[in-house]
């Protein structure tokens, strides 16, 4: 069997700083990060990612299907949790920091309650241990494959952005283009894995220091889905900023703490 290519990333900061791991949101690719990317070089080795179909050179999307997904409707988290691990393991590296805004943030609570020894502290972002019903993602998916990630620009900044107007601005504009541009297999396969994720039953199991920033504009995941995560996570911090779901419109005050959150845990790995 040809080996599956690594998932479509940038890495940037100095090579033996601590690896800070930062995976995107459903749509979004490594820009989603951006305004932090750069302060967080400084100090650590940031890793960031993109999920399957999402980044990448035009016409090779990032990784292709995750792996064990032969078909529509197979897509796990925690297959998308182990394509992140087999990035990490790429660069040579055994424990990590990580951040994530929903499914991204998702994929590192997996990590977390998987594999406890390797992650060194985590942040869920705007995020869930569980994302509604599976029919209206898996309705989602069938949309997708059938038109393409373009039948849902009109819905996402109403969904996205504490202000839907915000998707005319630059930020705005570059997010709604790399959703446009988004391959739809692979899309779609991160709506089954939404579908079927569901983590409540395990949040217990998280050792690693958490930081739960929940966006107070969040329609995605509202602030009953932060305090579910902080509620069930020992010795999770709960953090509320003026957001929607992306936590785009404060860059500032999500920087702020998730800075202050890595430096109480530690920069030594």
């Amino acid at each position: 069997m040809t080996p599956r290519p690594p998932l479509h990333h940038r890495i940037d900061g100095p090579a033996e700083a601590p690896l800070l791991v930062l995976g995107p949101s459903l749509g979004t690719r490594t820009a989603v990060w951006e305004p932090h990317a750069t302060a967080l070089a400084g100090h650590y080795r940031v890793l960031r990612y993109d999920l399957p179909g999402h980044g990448g050179p035009p016409g090779h999307p990032s990784g292709g299907p995750a792996p064990g997904t032969p078909g529509p409707g197979r897509t796990t988290v925690e297959d998308l949790a182990s394509s992140v691990l087999d990035l990490v393991d790429h660069h040579g590296r055994d424990r990590f920091h990580y951040a994530g805004i929903s499914l991204g943030g998702a994929i590192g609570a997996q990590l977390a309650v998987r594999h406890p020894e390797r992650v060194a502290s985590l942040t869920l972002v705007c995020s869930s241990a569980h994302f509604g019903a599976p029919g209206p993602w898996y309705e989602r998916a069938a949309l997708v494959r059938r038109a393409g990630t373009g039948a849902l620009l009109t819905a996402m900044p109403g969904r996205w952005f504490a202000d839907p107007a915000t998707a005319e601005t630059p930020v705005g504009k570059e997010l709604l283009r790399d959703l446009a541009t988004t391959d739809p297999a692979g899309y779609a396969a991160c709506c089954d894995a939404l579908a079927r994720y569901d983590l409540r039953g395990e949040l217990a199991r998280i050792g690693a220091p958490t930081l739960v920033l929940g966006g107070v504009h969040d329609l995605a995941t509202p602030l009953d889905h932060a305090r579910e995560l902080a509620e069930g996570i020992p010795g999770a911090t709960l953090k509320t900023v003026a957001t929607g779901h992306l936590a785009v419109e404060e860059p500032d005050a999500v920087g702020a703490a998730l800075t202050a959150h890595l430096g109480a845990a530690g920069r030594g790995l």
